[in-house]
């Protein structure tokens, strides 16, 4: 029971520190994520983290919370993944909460209208760099490069709805792996 209220407190600590990083949404935690959960704490391997990142965009909610969940739950089945969700929330309801009850004293203050202004490129970055990696750890290369270049042009430029290019990426995914080029 000690070493489950260890790692239970181990993952609130792991998880609270990734949901200090709100700037730039879920995919900005994506660095951190990998560091502390496939590379400090080793509690699921790269390979199933690209997998949870998958299936954690694709299901409704914050990208944060969903993987939060799912790895919460690896590890302690529901305790887990409360803990891991509640400890991925709570710092950001606390800057939420705090910038609330003070924002209207600021809003127009030129200071804070620059640190916005030289928040916005930074978090660009941050959306950036997991984009690459994650490229690089789905094997995307210039063979097939045009996929993901194709859709985020559809959803841009034409509207097309996000749900819709997972749908037809699913459904292209299952034809590519069952009869273009079968695993086994």
């Amino acid at each position: 029971m000690e070493k489950k209220n260890s790692e239970m407190l181990e993952a609130f600590r792991t998880f609270f520190k990734i949901g200090l990083v709100t700037f730039g949404g879920g995919y900005a935690m994506i660095p951190l994520i990998e560091q502390e959960v496939v590379n400090k704490h080793q509690w699921v391997k790269k390979e199933e983290l690209l997998d949870l990142i998958a299936i954690a965009q694709s299901c409704p909610g914050v990208f944060a919370i969903n993987i939060s969940t799912f790895i919460g739950y690896k590890l302690q089945k529901k305790r887990g993944a409360i803990c891991a969700s509640v400890a991925t929330a709570l710092p950001s309801f606390i800057i939420i909460l705090l910038i609330a009850m003070f924002f209207h004293q600021f809003q127009d203050n030129h200071i804070v209208q620059a640190i916005f202004r030289g928040i916005r490129p930074a978090v660009v970055a941050l959306i950036a760099v997991p984009t690459f990696n994650l490229a690089k750890s789905a094997k995307i290369n210039l063979a097939n490069c045009w996929i993901p270049i194709v859709c985020a042009l559809a959803i841009w430029a034409l509207g097309v709805s996000p749900i819709l290019i997972i749908i037809i990426a699913g459904i292209g995914g299952y034809i590519y792996g069952k009869y273009i080029e079968p695993t086994e």
